[in-house]
């Protein structure tokens, strides 16, 4: 009789991300797929923040809330936790007030003993587990695309101790596995500054993420072999330790239905032809592009649904209008300020196209459905590159051209780079369709990401 299989030994992970919602989602979303596999997370958060997530623990046996009180710091207003309660300028005063739990953490994560714990902005957390016996990764809920090209320990190589400049930035780093990334003029100028970003405690944003991947045991990143490798493997050689990809962390099947307003709506229209577009929960477009970008979406002529935040300066969608626009795209365009059931709405067969911001959550979402990816990205590292490798590398998108040096995309560039998706007869837009196509088979191909998982899950045992 043939010996069973044994089964791999359970982990137990504690899980401490950067004090945003648009971090705390993604990494339980992470940790539901890890208690999937009978592995014990503990999840170290902001005590009144626990309430926001609840929901969304779907393993609540195997995945504990353990609080953490987030101290105050003079000027972030009082009860502050996260960046969600704070304009982007006090975001570094949030940074100062994690810093100063590292006593506490020292004191849970002594009293807790995981074997491992996943960090991604608390540089100094390494030092703590060291001490404590305890292995540490710097977890990434990004793809590694960003890091490799952008991430401060090549660039300083390369650099030699002075400053990045733009024509620096231009080029790759020494060593990296592509040639073909281009950068716009304002991009580089924005991120050339983000190099000289304090955050926090008089630290620079990229040396904390430096100094964190130099700490580490390990590295770690969302992402699969089949596209993100070369540059995990570029990362793991350049700090001489493991980078592991967890998989591209698939969203779970939806235990409820599409709210009844967005059903019928969408219901009224021809299958594939609603353009659906969101622009992420973190800030509002300024004024002028939140205009240009519905103006864009009349000018297409075809049915959609805008989700989008208040354009900078606005209190509410309506104020910031145009006068007459309402009237014109009334019973075929629709702009919302709320929450939007994103997953539910471009898994709805109505949906044709997808604008999106190109977070890597959103990026995910769109390559495993069907409808076609417009990229208008962010002004942020991973936003922008995300968009290039979407649409330079694997060709699965059409990017919103904008301005070399200003970086304003018109109303004409948004209709156009739709029109480009939408069109069977367009030529880049069949390619790009037949693109994503192949992306969307192998990440949605019978055990592609849980064999992704096993493997991630099988070299954490190994670090052990």
């Amino acid at each position: 009789m043939a010996a069973m299989e044994e089964a791999p030994p359970q982990l137990h992970i504690a899980i401490f991300p950067w004090f945003a919602m648009g971090h705390y989602t993604p990494f339980l979303h992470f940790s539901n797929k890890l208690a999937n596999r009978g592995h014990k997370i503990s999840f170290l958060i902001p005590r009144r923040t626990i309430s926001k997530l609840q929901h969304l623990n779907l393993n609540p046996h195997l995945i504990t809330f353990i609080p953490i009180t987030v101290p105050h710091v003079h000027g972030l207003p009082h009860e502050a936790e996260t960046t969600s309660d704070v304009p982007f300028s006090l975001f570094p005063l949030i940074a100062t007030a994690m810093d100063q739990t590292q006593k506490d953490i020292e004191f849970l994560l002594k009293k807790l003993n995981p074997q491992i714990v996943f960090f991604d902005f608390q540089h100094w957390l390494p030092n703590i587990t060291r001490k404590l016996g305890i292995k540490s990764m710097q977890y990434w809920i990004i793809f590694p695309f960003a890091m490799a090209y952008f991430g401060s320990g090549p660039r300083q190589r390369q650099s030699q101790g002075k400053d990045l400049t733009e024509s620096d930035l231009m080029k790759p780093p020494p060593g990296f596995p592509d040639s073909w990334v281009k950068l716009h003029p304002h991009e580089l100028r924005f991120l050339a500054s983000t190099m000289k970003w304090e955050f926090g405690s008089g630290v620079l944003l990229h040396d904390r993420f430096r100094i964190g991947k130099e700490l580490a045991d390990a590295i770690g990143f969302k992402g699969c072999r089949e596209i993100d490798g070369p540059y995990a493997d570029f990362i793991g050689d350049f700090y001489k330790k493991p980078c592991l990809l967890s998989g591209p962390l698939l969203p779970e099947p939806s235990s409820i239905a599409l709210e009844d307003k967005w059903q019928s709506w969408l219901g009224k229209f021809k299958p594939g032809s609603v353009v659906y577009c969101a622009f992420g929960s973190e800030t509002g477009l300024q004024q002028n592009q939140f205009q240009e970008l519905l103006l864009g979406l009349e000018l297409t002529g075809l049915p959609f649904l805008a989700a989008l935040k208040p354009p900078t300066g606005f209190d509410s969608i309506e104020e910031a209008l145009l006068e007459g626009f309402k009237e014109r795209v009334e019973g075929r365009g629709v702009v919302y300020g709320g929450w939007v059931q994103q997953q539910l709405v471009l898994e709805h067969p109505c949906v044709g196209c997808f604008i999106t911001h190109c977070g890597s959550a959103s990026i995910t979402e769109a390559l495993v459905n069907t409808c076609q990816i417009v990229l208008l990205p962010r002004l942020g590292a991973d936003h922008v590159i995300n968009a290039r490798m979407m649409g330079m590398k694997l060709k699965v998108g059409v990017e919103v051209e904008k301005g070399e040096e200003d970086g304003l995309f018109s109303k004409e560039s948004v209709c156009k780079a739709v029109k480009i998706v939408m069109d069977d007869e367009n030529q880049v837009g069949r390619e790009v369709r037949e693109n994503h196509s192949k992306v969307r088979n192998l990440l949605l191909s019978k055990d592609f990401e849980s064999s992704c998982l096993d493997s991630f899950c099988g070299k954490l045992q190994d670090l052990l």
